[in-house]
């Protein structure tokens, strides 16, 4: 490569670093304990997002980069706006984990089925939501796919899941815990977060891939 080419590469580099940062600094939220798929992916690889060695240590997060950078530096705006509630009508099933391929489908490798990095929770635990905005909650809504359902080869349907905690009004605050039991459930399985901001008839919703031991 000339040094033309490679200056080129490196600005450009440079340039979706300096988007990411930005969209961040703006600001929303998401869940942090368990991660959700995105904030996972941006933990994890953030600084090293052009390493060729994700794709064989963390595949699911190497084919969401590759499909789209900006999913994982804007972890924090997996939205959407004007639900009025109505979460099943306004996702349709294998599209859960990309609120229903909300922002132009910027987060449509969420959905992607495999072998996403999940950590391990014992089966009383708690779901830690960064609410980085300070917006505020009308409910959190918590969800556990049901036993049987299998993350790595099965595409997640809102019949798979189960509601397992509900928490109300919620005022503005850095970090809000939410208490789950997760039954006799054993294995691998997704836990779905539902975030219904304050501030505006905004909907968040995340998948986070765990292991109960």
């Amino acid at each position: 490569m000339s040094i033309r080419l490679r200056a080129m590469a490196v600005l450009a580099a440079v340039a979706t670093l300096l988007v990411g940062f930005a969209s961040t600094a703006s600001a929303h939220g998401t869940t942090i304990d368990p991660p959700s798929r995105n904030y996972g992916c941006w933990q994890r690889w953030g600084s090293d997002f052009q390493n060729p060695a994700m794709a064989t240590q963390d595949p699911m997060c190497w084919q969401a980069w590759q499909t789209d950078t900006n999913a994982m530096w804007n972890w924090n705006g997996l939205y959407r706006e004007g639900v009025a509630g109505n979460h099943q009508a306004a996702i349709p099933d294998g599209q859960l984990c990309s609120a229903g391929r909300t922002q132009g489908g910027r987060y449509r490798a969420m959905d992607t089925v495999g072998d996403w990095k999940a950590v391990n929770k014992s089966r009383n635990f708690t779901v830690d939501v960064y609410d980085q905005a300070f917006h505020g909650a009308d409910y959190y809504r918590v969800y556990i796919t049901k036993q049987g359902f299998n993350p790595i080869t099965q595409a997640l349907r809102w019949s798979d899941l189960e509601l397992v905690t509900t928490v109300g009004k919620t005022p503005p605050q850095e970090h809000t815990f939410l208490n789950v039991n997760a039954g006799s459930r054993t294995g691998r399985h997704i836990v779905y977060t539902i975030w219904q901001a304050s501030h505006l008839d905004q909907s968040y919703y995340w998948c986070s891939d765990v292991n109960f031991s």
